[in-house]
């Protein structure tokens, strides 16, 4: 079959995950790239050898050979390029969060719809094989009751990481340590736990000269009656300490960990004798807090718009994760409760 056009809108810190994952699939294609600084794209160009480089994404939109984006550049410029793309009729990949505010991630799942392309979020540690071999676990009912459940992220971002760029931390384009850094495991969260009913947030900037915040902490409740909790910072001294969901039930326990959500460290169940050692197959050593989710995220991608129905992650079920982090910044400032 003819391969798919892929471009990337934004060379930045995440990008080289989308560049690799194209240049490994055998049906994709690296047409084109794009980035404000022209040094920065022609870079990108070079590296993984793609065959046009652009300073302004309308440029780059206008390729008629071009059939998918990916838009990596700051969140708060996802709805923005990811709505022009759907309106020149390319099929859009975008980072998480897809926006900053849900008017913004509605719209730009109504302009995919009613241009009919497809639409992505990367939320790629959901493809983590001990994220998938949990998900099978509770959809095989194997936890019984669910009771409750906690997503953990204890990070370090220096002062340094925030003056790189002067988005970073700022309200308009970036959000703090939950819409940034912990949106990835509060996604796991509610994907795991399903729909929830209310939740009560706090955060604070405690180290870190930014418009957000660097600690964030909520207690949840599920429509389920299950209870659970959200922990996140960027202050953690003085590396990176653990990124870990705990799911626990009337039948079964599983803690994942891992920099990346990518290890096993508990799986107790009393439907089976399975231990920790015997899970090998689905732990999983990466070499950053990335993984290697975008490889099957995009290979989903691909197929999706083969075979012509939803991606894995498409732009509804990248929503929720979003509402969770804006309810936990209105309880925040309201000092209140919100009832879903």
């Amino acid at each position: 079959m003819k391969k798919l056009n892929f471009g990337i809108i934004g060379c930045g810190r995440i990008a080289y995950k989308h560049a690799e994952a194209i240049k490994k699939n055998e049906k994709a294609n690296l047409l084109c790239v794009c980035d404000v600084i022209e040094e920065r794209a022609v870079d990108y160009k070079d590296k993984y050898g793609a065959q046009e480089h652009y300073t302004d994404y309308h440029e780059l939109l206008k390729n008629p050979d071009l059939n998918v984006v990916s838009i990596c550049t700051p969140s708060g410029m996802h709805a923005e390029m990811g709505i022009a793309a759907a309106i020149a009729g390319k099929h859009v990949i975008v980072e998480k969060p897809m926006a900053l505010s849900l008017k913004d991630a509605d719209e730009l799942i109504k302009a995919c719809d009613e241009n009919g392309v497809k639409l992505a979020v990367c939320f790629q540690n959901r493809f983590n094989p001990p994220v998938q071999k949990l998900r099978h676990a509770l959809e095989a009912g194997r936890f019984g009751k669910l009771t409750h459940a906690s997503a953990v992220i204890r990070w370090f971002r220096p002062q340094d990481y925030y003056d790189q760029a002067p988005w970073r931390g700022t309200l308009a384009n970036d959000g703090g340590c939950l819409m940034n850094q912990s949106i990835h495991n509060i996604d796991l969260l509610q994907w795991m736990m399903g729909p929830v009913e209310s939740v009560f947030g706090y955060t604070t900037n405690n180290l870190r000269k930014i418009e957000c915040e660097d600690v964030g902490v909520a207690v949840l409740k599920f429509k389920s009656g299950a209870l659970g909790v959200i922990e996140a910072s960027t202050t953690v001294y003085p590396e990176n300490l653990e990124e870990t969901l705990n799911i626990f039930g009337e039948k079964g326990t599983v803690i994942l960990g891992g920099i990346a959500v990518n290890k096993i460290e508990t799986w107790k169940f009393v439907d089976s004798k399975e231990e920790n050692g015997s899970l090998g197959e689905h732990q999983q050593e990466v070499p950053n807090i990335y993984g290697f989710g975008h490889n099957a995220l995009i290979e989903d991608f691909i197929k999706a718009i083969i075979e012509d129905r939803k991606p894995y992650i498409d732009g509804r079920e990248g929503i929720k994760a979003l509402r969770l982090v804006l309810d936990i910044y209105h309880s925040t400032r309201s000092q209140k409760e919100i009832i879903f």
